[in-house]
């Protein structure tokens, strides 16, 4: 860090990609129904892993999933599946390239039955959770309406997406605005 970057949030390392993602998308409210889909699904791979192993995947997952295509994820077959196992720009957890498609299927029904982005966006009551913490220390893992959003997300056969996973989706996506007070970004996602 030099004098003239800006302060972020103490989780943020150096490595650009992770200041990119920090900076322009972390806690920034996203009411894109394609968006928040991919968001929960990448959320769900990081499971016992590091957000920045993701999102140095994240361009390939797009390819394998032709842009997180709902449709074709939801319809690929257990061989194309077993194939993606071998693919080393994905992680490569059976239970997780399995699920991808567990979860565009429950994805396709949620969206026959509802409008995903209200559907999603009613654990927060359609408004971001604004934290004003100064410290990471002042940041819970999960939240009542992450466990909230667990619940009905596995009702709804969602796989890997447990009150933890659902607590870091809703912070990137915006639902949960958790940058610190000392961040740059706080001001502006923060309302100030």
């Amino acid at each position: 860090m030099t004098a003239t970057d800006p302060i972020r949030c103490a989780w943020c390392s150096d490595d650009p990609l992770y200041q990119r993602y920090h900076d322009e998308e972390w806690g920034v409210p996203c009411r894109d129904a394609d968006s928040l889909f991919e968001m929960l699904l990448l959320e769900g791979f990081q499971a016992g892993l590091s957000w920045i192993t993701v999102l140095r995947k994240r361009e390939h997952y797009r390819q394998v999933y032709r842009g997180f295509d709902i449709d074709f994820m939801a319809n690929q077959s257990d061989e194309e599946l077993q194939a993606l196992l071998q693919d080393a720009g994905i992680i490569r957890n059976r239970l997780k390239v399995y699920g991808a498609r567990r979860n565009a299927r429950a994805w396709q029904r949620l969206c026959a039955e509802h409008d995903p982005v209200e559907w999603l966006w009613q654990f927060v009551g359609g408004q971001p959770l604004i934290r004003h913490a100064a410290t990471l220390g002042e940041i819970p893992a999960q939240t009542a309406e992450a466990k909230a959003m667990s619940k009905a997300l596995q009702k709804a056969d969602f796989t890997f997406v447990g009150p933890t996973i659902c607590y870091a989706f809703m912070q990137a996506t915006g639902m949960a605005m958790d940058h610190t007070t000392d961040c740059h970004c706080y001001p502006a996602l923060a309302g100030g």
